[in-house]
């Protein structure tokens, strides 16, 4: 990576020169996020086959890092170490952020920036810790996008100096913190570089957005149908993709396989289980002022708006309520279903050819599995725009485990299913948190979510793994869907069981940072299609003595570990009771 380093060009207060896409402004490192992009940019400079693709322009979207030594002498200049270290809330922190300075030095800079650029900008973290392999901290840290549409040059900077603070601010949040303690470093190891970049996208009346953003993922231990693991998966959703990686719905689809539906029972499982909302850039009427808020200049947003302005031409679907069949495309009236039909079963545009080709360019070379994430925008009169926003090495075990017929269906299987994400053996945790069947409350998931962020708490001060046991999308961002718990609440978690209820039901969201986490720590994770004895022994976990209790949750301690067996060819998994002797 130094040499590619050595090639980007300090920022020379024009920010999209013609020639240096990526440049930077201070010294010291560029993080992980950054090193990835600029690992990118060589790579589409260097060996990919633009001429194949000539339907696509792709390219990394404009941007400046400010390098670490920024983060270095911010924190230094305005002595804000005992507020960062300290376990204030982080409200309190952000606050104390936003009423520091920013280092003289690189006010020009950002104020020459700033006076060039009236599009919205995404203000992004790259820290030395992200993106790495066995620890990625994805999510962990904030993204801030401002619309940066302002016509006074004061209000444009002033909200992109609120946007940097904000950003490094998050460094030190308790979710950082809780993540921190789940690896050998220290909240103390950590240094902030941070990205200012273009939001890939475009303007439609008051709001900006892509036509479709997405997560790839070169391998996929969760794969359907006659799909194999190592042909990967790819998450597709309207709008920014905030939608994909904070874990809502979006449409998923091996690259090996894209016409194959993901599995639904039916067209309602589908109509409840495919996006509905999507997120953009708010850039009409300014919002309730508010710095210390990610999400202070983005809308959710209903489809209709979409299909207002005829944006979902490749990605929509008709529900055709006469026949109750689905028709491609939105030509005919009625309820929309984001299936990108046209992409992925017409190859028009062929973006699934192009995602298979950089994905397997960018698998090799990092030698490793990988994750990408990107945003596109169509041209109905020239080439279609490929925005390439991150690549990210993937860790997968690829040990060879073989689960026998027998060992599968024994009653000494506390939970056996044939959709596990992981693959290798585990047989050191005595700890089992679960949500107790009888109690579960889809209207009480943020309270239980708070109970469990406690457990794990006293579990990781006890250096204690633990198997974790529940109903929905664990990590989704829809509180009604699962357990709306982010990361760092249940750190310390080996295994993971997510099983469905009547009510709750829903398609795993594999291109959130949530699963890239869960892959990167090498947690198994299991998903129940439905809730029995057959695939959980519940009546066994409830004649246990409880360790800990309360109205929702059971905390057991055993005399005797788990042993965990998942095969990640197959996507077979069981956990074994304990051997009592």
């Amino acid at each position: 990576m130094d040499k590619i380093e050595n090639t980007i060009t300090r920022f020379n207060r024009n920010f999209y020169h013609p020639e240096n896409k990526i440049t930077y402004i201070g010294n010291g490192s560029f993080g992980g996020k950054a090193s990835g992009l600029l690992r990118i940019q060589s790579l589409l400079n260097d060996e990919f086959q633009s001429e194949k693709h000539s339907e696509f322009e792709v390219r990394v979207p404009t941007l400046t890092v400010l390098r670490t030594n920024v983060f270095d002498a911010f924190l230094k200049q305005n002595d804000l170490y005992s507020i960062a270290y300290s376990d204030s809330p982080d409200d309190r922190i952000a606050n104390a952020f936003q009423k520091a300075e920013l280092p003289f030095s690189i006010l020009g800079d950002l104020r020459a920036l700033i006076a060039d650029v009236h599009s919205p900008l995404a203000i992004r973290s790259s820290s030395l810790l992200e993106d790495a392999m066995h620890e990625p901290f994805a999510g962990i840290y904030s993204t801030k996008m401002t619309p940066n549409n302002q016509p006074d040059t004061d209000t444009r900077f002033q909200k992109l100096v609120e946007a940097i603070k904000f950003v490094y601010a998050s460094t030190f949040f308790k979710d950082a913190k809780d993540y921190m303690r789940a690896t050998p470093h220290k909240t103390e190891d950590e240094k902030m570089a941070i990205i200012i970049q273009e939001v890939a996208g475009k303007r439609q009346v008051d709001i900006f957005y892509p036509d479709v953003s997405g997560v790839g993922r070169s391998y996929n231990y969760y794969a359907f149908g006659n799909a194999d693991p190592k042909n990967g998966i790819v998450n597709l959703a309207l709008g920014l993709g905030k939608t994909i990686v904070d874990g809502g719905l979006s449409w998923s689809y091996s690259p090996a396989l894209p016409n194959l539906d993901p599995p639904f029972g039916s067209i309602n499982e589908m109509m409840k289980n495919t996006q509905t909302l999507f997120w953009a850039v708010n850039m009409g009427k300014p919002s309730t002022y508010n710095p210390i808020k990610e999400t202070e200049y983005l809308l959710e947003n209903d489809l209709t708006i979409a299909d207002k302005e005829k944006n979902l031409k490749y990605a929509a679907s008709t529900l055709d309520t006469g026949s109750g069949r689905i028709v491609m495309g939105i030509g005919k009236k009625g309820p929309r279903i984001l299936n990108f039909a046209s992409i992925l079963r017409l190859n028009e545009p062929p973006l699934n050819d192009l995602l298979s080709d950089l994905m397997k360019l960018t698998e090799e070379n990092y030698d490793a599995p990988v994750e990408i994430e990107f945003a596109l925008n169509f041209s109905d009169t020239g080439i279609h725009q490929f925005s390439f926003l991150q690549a990210r090495p993937m860790a997968v075990s690829f040990d060879e485990i073989d689960i026998s017929d027998e060992s599968f269906n024994s009653d000494d299987a506390l939970v056996s299913s044939n959709r596990v994400l992981g693959n290798g053996t585990e047989n050191s945790i005595f700890d089992i948190i679960y949500l107790k069947p009888e109690s579960f409350d889809a209207m009480q998931t943020q309270k239980i979510a708070l109970e469990i962020e406690k457990l794990n708490s006293d579990l990781l001060l006890q250096n204690r793994k633990y198997l974790l046991i529940g109903f929905g999308r664990w990590g989704t961002s829809d509180a009604s869907a699962g357990i709306p718990v982010n990361w760092g609440q249940i750190t310390g978690a080996k295994a993971i069981v997510e099983a469905s209820l009547d009510n709750i039901n829903f398609e795993q969201s594999q291109g959130s940072h949530f699963f890239h986490n869960v892959s990167g720590f090498q947690v198994f994770y299991f998903s129940v299609e439905r809730m029995n004895n057959k695939q959980i022994d519940w009546d066994w976990l409830n004649i246990q003595k409880s360790f800990q209790e309360s109205h929702y949750l059971r905390h057991l301690r055993l005399n005797q570990p788990l042993k965990i067996e998942v095969d990640g060819r197959s996507g077979l998994g069981i956990i074994l009771k304990p051997q009592y002797k």
